[in-house]
This record gives C-alpha cells, structure tokens and sequence, in this order.
C-alpha cells in the first residue's frame, strides 16, 4: 500500500490529508488530520480521487488529479492504475510532456466535481486541432 501526502484547504486552513492507494484493490483510503477515515474503490485511481473530492466539496484539494484539465487517456489509465494523467489544453494534441501525477501539487483552476473535468474533456475531444 503506498501513502501520499496532498494539501488541501479546510474551513480556510491548509491542512494535509493522507491517501493510502491499494494497487491490489484500486481503493484509497482517505485519511484527514482529525482522524476521520474513508474507503473508496474506483476502476482506478483518478476515479477514486475524483469520488472523494465529490464526497468532501466543502474542502480544496491542492493537486493536479483536481484540476479542471486534467484527464487520463485510457492507456494512462490501464499503465498507471490512473495516477498519471494528462494536462490538457484546448487546441493542442497531447504530449509526453503533458503527462502529470495526480497527487503533484496544484492551486490554480480546480474543481471538485468530475463532471466538469469530464466535459473539459470531451471539449477537448471535440476541438479541431490545427495541422503542424
């Protein structure tokens, strides 16, 4: 089991919160300073992260998997068990370089509901992107 560190913000204060990530049962175990504690289980990692931040919307999650953009392909999510996503920008094809960790550390255009980072997404898909 492997335990990562993010910085989220609660009631105002930045605090950290411990998720214990199972590889064998795709969970992660929510762990906040005061003790309080919570499984969830998901196809993979990015969707468990996405079921606790729509669980706790009261709190700010400081990480990329929170980010608006940030989506895993499917072969990211087979690969990496979807702890490796990709930064999106509208316009531009994917890259290597646009891979990111979804525990790394962000604070700019987050969001707590998956759905808006699904629709980010799926505009992305849409976009014509132009020809090199």
């Amino acid at each position: 089991m492997d335990s990562v560190e993010i910085f989220i913000i609660k009631e105002g204060k930045r605090q950290t919160a411990r998720l214990l990530c199972d590889t064998e049962m795709l969970t992660i175990k929510f762990v906040l300073e005061n003790g309080y504690s919570k499984v969830y289980s998901g196809d993979d990692f990015y969707e468990c992260l996405g079921l606790i931040r729509k669980e706790h919307s009261d709190l700010t999650f400081l990480c990329k998997g929170a980010k608006i953009n940030v989506h895993p392909s499917s072969m990211s999510s087979q690969m990496s068990q979807g702890v490796k996503a990709y930064e999106l920008t509208l316009g531009k094809y994917a890259l290597r370089s646009d891979i990111v960790s979804i525990f790394d550390y962000e604070e700019n255009n987050l969001t707590n509901d998956p759905q808006i980072q699904k629709e980010f997404f799926l505009r992305w898909v849409e976009t014509d992107i132009p020809e090199i």
